[in-house]
């Protein structure tokens, strides 16, 4: 197993943190977790630790939101056909439930549309305009999707579709001929967060059409509004907070940074997550074995937990990523994205939960065949000369199911650290793929420098789709291992963790765990803090658990300390040294360990490292 490289942070001011912890009355180390998130003043600290919705920002700023928000209107006061279109992954399906049932509730002259992932692909479908032509709508509000879409918005257009286009993906430098295009990624839009997931477009476009209609913005500083237009401001607040777990939602799964903007809507997300989330969402959590009900007594819970095999926790954005995420992403896996909207759609318990037990089923399956394709992909890799000394790692399999290429992708990447393209069979005789990378590579700027060999292709950074004839697959191979080897070198690179501070366990204070709760939400631009902890060793309770993780209680040789309960996931090779008194450096976050209605703060490792 290759050694990973310890990376521990120096990206901030000494200085900087000085005056921090000195304005904030809080230990440096606080500061520096701040600093190091571009908190470098007392008020910016303020708003990171007390979101406020009057912390986002203006959606008129928006590119387009103008022109959007009238046509809108105009197909509401026309008694025009409305169709809101996205994608099928969690964004997108999520992204439709809001903007829908905004609407709905003003408009019943409307219909939703999530293309299917095996017969039309990604994005906007001829199939789905044709749906559209069939139904009589003559507006299509396209959310998560559509930025590259220049032939299908004209191909709508010769129907006399008009398109308003809610995309948050990067655009080229035409963008198709919508009434309006959405999406702050545009060099020349003003809007001032960049980061927005596409539901959070989809927001906005709500927040915008109902500031609009009740004539206040959530902008306006209380002290310039008068009694009425104060309430107005509060039932603004008020009828917006009821979407914010489906924006929440959204962030977590398509892995958007939780800082600035993002951070604020997914702070109110999950609070309405954990006080009322919506029929849908409850059905989904109990699959994940949470379960919302309140009880008043810790031996109470305890009992509910022991009988029902569910637990009561305060969701976190991490919950959403692993219990939620993927399943409400197997509908369109596997299935009908249509059952993830109905799910997010509807109030009626009874069918909030058929659906869930159907979309839990469809997760089963997902993960049965990616299971699979990814053991198939590491046989490959491990046994075939041709990727021995590659840099990047493109495989292809006509019988891989579509819908978990790209699961399979981030599974290479984690095994092996390298820029991957996972493809299998798609439409129209393409080869179609999802492609992951490595922080150190732009894989969305390598795809635009194959261009010409590709047919499609969209993304970001990290994550890309991609698609392209058979007979150019060898050419693509070659230059995309080229441009890897030219952006990385020859050399294979180490797994690498990113230390945010070094530590010992008498910083480990009330304090410094009360303050460092209020950094979440937590997520990419704001993860939780790793810190690294010098010379310990085990008290004697180490051993293994389930079927390789490594259960310890470390406790520093130089300190007069607590031990502190740790849980080292996939690394019971470290037992006999530990086991036997070697001395370690530990890398690890805090985290709260809740079991049977009792909490502890235990140690979840992220790699040892043996001092001698």
């Amino acid at each position: 197993m290759k050694e990973k490289r310890w990376i521990i942070r120096e990206d901030y001011d000494i200085e900087t943190v000085r005056n921090l912890a000195a304005s904030l009355n809080v230990d440096p180390i606080i500061a520096t977790l701040l600093v190091e998130r571009g908190v470098t003043t007392f008020e910016e600290a303020r708003r990171f630790f007390r979101p406020g919705l009057d912390q986002i920002h203006d959606p008129f700023l928006m590119k387009g939101m103008k022109q959007a928000i009238e046509r809108i209107n105009e197909a509401i006061r026309k008694q025009e056909r409305i169709m809101v279109y996205g994608d099928y992954d969690v964004d997108g399906t999520s992204a439709v439930a809001l903007v829908y049932s905004y609407f709905k509730e003003l408009d019943n002259n409307i219909d939703f549309y999530i293309p299917d992932r095996e017969r039309e692909g990604y994005g906007i479908s001829y199939q789905g305009i044709d749906y559209a032509r069939e139904t009589g709508v003559r507006l299509i509000i396209a959310l998560d999707c559509g930025i590259k879409a220049m032939d299908q918005v004209d191909y709508a257009a010769g129907f006399g579709i008009d398109f308003i286009i809610g995309d948050h993906h990067l655009p080229d430098e035409v963008v198709p001929k919508a009434v309006a295009v959405l999406d702050p990624k545009q060099s020349d839009c003003p809007y001032p967060y960049k980061e927005l997931s596409g539901c959070g477009i989809g927001f906005k476009i709500v927040e915008a059409h109902l500031e609009q209609r009740l004539g206040v913005r959530l902008c306006d500083l209380p002290e310039q509004l008068d009694a009425s237009r104060l309430q107005r401001q509060e039932e603004l607040k008020l009828r917006l907070l009821k979407y914010l777990d489906l924006v929440a939602v959204s962030i977590a799964s398509d892995i958007v940074p939780i800082m600035g903007e993002n951070r604020v809507l997914a702070y109110f997300g999950l609070r309405v997550l954990n006080t009322k989330p919506r029929a849908g969402i409850e059905a989904i959590l109990k699959y994940g074995h949470v379960d919302r009900r309140k009880t008043d007594q810790a031996d109470s819970a305890d009992k509910a937990e022991k009988k029902s095999g569910y637990f009561e926790k305060e969701l976190t954005i991490t919950d959403l990523v692993f219990l939620v995420g993927p399943r409400i992403n197997a509908a369109g896996r596997i299935r009908s994205a249509f059952d993830s909207v109905r799910l997010m759609l509807t109030d009626d318990v009874a069918i909030a939960r058929r659906l869930a037990e159907d979309i839990n089923n469809y997760n089963l399956e997902r993960k049965d065949l990616d299971t699979s394709a990814t053991e198939e992909a590491k046989r490959r890799i491990d046994n075939d000369p041709f990727y021995r000394g590659r840099q990047s790692l493109v495989l292809y399999d006509p019988n891989w199911h579509r819908g978990v290429v790209g699961i399979v992708a981030s599974r290479i990447v984690e095994a092996y650290n390298k820029p991957t393209i996972v493809f299998t069979m798609g439409t129209d005789g393409l080869i179609t793929g999802s492609a992951r990378s490595v922080k150190e590579f732009d894989v969305h700027e390598a795809l635009e420098k194959c261009a010409d060999l590709l047919e499609h292709f969209g993304g970001h950074k990290c994550a890309a789709g991609v698609s392209l004839k058979k007979e150019n697959m060898r050419d693509f191979l070659d230059r995309f291992e080229r441009l890897v080897q030219e952006g990385m070198g020859h050399e294979e690179l180490a797994p690498e963790v990113e230390i945010d501070a070094e530590i010992g366990f008498s910083n480990i204070t009330p304090k410094f765990l009360r303050i460092l709760k209020q950094f979440a939400p937590f997520g990419p631009d704001n993860n939780v803090p790793v810190f690294v902890t010098r010379e310990l060793v085990d008290t004697g309770s180490a051993r293994i658990v389930g079927t390789n993780h490594l259960k310890l209680s470390a406790i520093p040789i130089s300190e007069r300390t607590a031990p502190y309960p740790a849980i080292a996931f996939q690394m019971s090779y470290c037992y006999d040294r530990i086991h036997r008194g070697d001395r370690f450096d530990l890398c690890y976050q805090l985290e709260e360990n809740y079991w049977r209605g009792r909490t502890e703060i235990q140690l979840n490792v992220k790699d040892i490292k043996f001092c001698d």
